[in-house]
């Protein structure tokens, strides 16, 4: 599997779209998520739900400077796993764990998201 496969790498090419809110097709029935934003010196905001808050985290999300970057990936039966960069143009912003349980059809029931801006992985 390449980082231009799999469910988690659409889900991150179509946040950094012109129309984020497609993610909601790639969610299954029940999806649950929780994303944890580590903003520095021990902090962190955690946005966590079910498809009522993911429209709502999709709303108040800042929209065009931020990409997500995957570096690689790996699948283990029905659970993906990407680490990767948001980048704020072209800048290194954090380094992010991403961990999506997919249903039989192959969308995304559970979502685990970690980001923090203390780690740059491509410096190690």
């Amino acid at each position: 599997m390449t980082p231009s496969d799999g469910v988690l790498t659409r889900w991150f090419a179509t946040m950094d779209s012109a129309e984020p809110e497609k993610i909601l097709d790639l969610i299954a029935p029940g999806f649950r998520f929780s994303i944890v934003f580590g903003t520095g010196g021990g902090a962190a905001t955690d946005f966590a739900g079910g498809r009522t808050e993911m429209e709502g985290y999709l709303a108040q999300r800042e929209k065009g400077s931020l990409t997500h970057h995957v570096l690689s990936q790996a699948v283990v039966g029905r659970d993906e796993m990407v680490l990767g960069q948001a980048r704020r143009s072209g800048v290194f912003e954090s380094t992010f764990v991403a961990s999506a349980r997919l249903d039989p059809e192959g969308r995304v029931a559970a979502l685990m998201i970690g980001r923090s801006p203390e780690m740059d992985i491509e410096k190690l």
